[in-house]
């Protein structure tokens, strides 16, 4: 009886899914049968619904597609990949998803950039490590790629792209479909607006959960807005920094910004000296 519900409840869920998109396209030329958009509500659903498991060996796969690919050469260095994870531990400590094993990775790129893949694989740029003034100020970064892991923004993404560009099929999206999709949407296509205010926020409490100056978030933010010249890429694919700065401020007490951890920049320097 319980199985039968269930069938029921996929087929109705899915009868629903097909419906919203056959109301919402208005090419009648390039119409889907009804069979099919059926199928494609049910795979919609378990995109959107994979397991930490999943997630993880799936993150793994786009991690040395990027490296292949040549899209991302790594940093070695042992000392500085390990303050990098100390800092990411501590943060991911007092995250919303603390029990999948995050691998926070040094890429060698002078762009001042940083990217997140699901699975918890974090990215830092060299140039983002070496623009920042302090660890609290690195560690407003990370707790901000911790949050779009944290929201599951790539799933998100995987879920919205796989529709725009037809992928899915009666037969699913494949992993080697996943896998593809996932490395273009880590380097080529951005969060959406409403996806990086919540990192924002999360990544917020995250930092003064973690114990750091909750006010290095909206430094960082700042100084890079104002380097002049060529837009940091951190910030050339998200919303405008002032707006983000502005909404971060005031979610911050006055009398709290610069009480925490992180603030010491010699020390900093110190701990990116291979950088530098």
């Amino acid at each position: 009886m319980f199985k039968y519900y269930r069938k029921l409840v996929y087929l109705l869920t899915s009868i629903f899914v097909a419906s919203s998109l056959i109301i919402t396209d208005v090419q009648p030329s390039n119409a889907i049968p009804w069979q099919e958009l059926i199928f494609r509500g049910i795979q919609l659903i378990q995109i959107n619904n994979i397991s930490d498991q999943q997630e993880r060996e799936i993150g793994g796969q786009i991690r040395q597609q990027l490296i292949s690919q040549g899209k991302v050469k790594l940093y070695r260095d042992e000392n500085l990949s390990a303050y990098v994870n100390q800092i990411g531990r501590r943060l991911v400590a007092v995250s919303g998803r603390p029990n999948i094993p995050y691998r926070f990775e040094i890429v060698d790129n002078p762009q001042v950039n940083a990217f997140a893949t699901m699975g918890g694989y974090i990215y830092l740029h060299t140039g983002l490590i070496t623009a920042a003034d302090n660890e609290a100020e690195l560690a407003s970064v990370i707790a901000h790629e911790i949050g779009h892991v944290v929201a599951r923004h790539s799933q998100k993404q995987m879920q919205q792209q796989a529709v725009t560009q037809g992928l899915l099929s009666v037969a699913g999206l494949d992993r080697t479909q996943v896998v593809q999709l996932g490395v273009a949407l880590a380097v080529d296509l951005p969060y959406s607006r409403q996806d990086e205010y919540e990192a924002d926020t999360l990544g917020l409490e995250m930092l003064k959960g973690a114990g750091y100056a909750p006010q290095a978030m909206v430094d960082f933010m700042r100084k890079l807005a104002k380097t002049g010249g060529r837009t940091p890429t951190l910030l050339s694919t998200h919303p405008a920094s002032g707006d983000r700065a502005i909404a971060l401020e005031q979610k911050i007490p006055a009398s709290r910004g610069y009480q925490g951890d992180g603030l010491d920049e010699q020390a900093y320097r110190y701990q990116i000296r291979s950088l530098l």
